[in-house]
């Protein structure tokens, strides 16, 4: 599984498909304040993308991935911000 979902904060690990949008959007919508954690993220589908957008969701970290951080960190939100 894609994701971890924990009390206010989601946990991405892998790679994240389209397949995950919907459960991705469904659990934020009963979670506005949420956080995620992209951690263990590999790879981030567009429709994620756009879901942890419209959601206007925090990151707690970042991919270890340096070109993929450098990229999603010009998109969103950082924890504190």
């Amino acid at each position: 599984m894609p994701f971890e979902f924990r009390k206010k904060q989601v946990l991405l690990q892998g790679v994240i498909g389209v397949e995950e949008a919907e459960t991705l959007l469904e659990w934020l919508q009963k979670k506005p304040a949420a956080t995620a954690d992209l951690s263990g993220c590999e790879h981030l589908h567009p429709a994620n993308l756009q879901v942890l957008l419209a959601a206007n969701t925090r990151i707690d970290a970042w991919p270890t991935d340096p070109v993929l951080t450098q990229f999603l960190q010009s998109i969103l939100v950082p924890s504190g911000a």
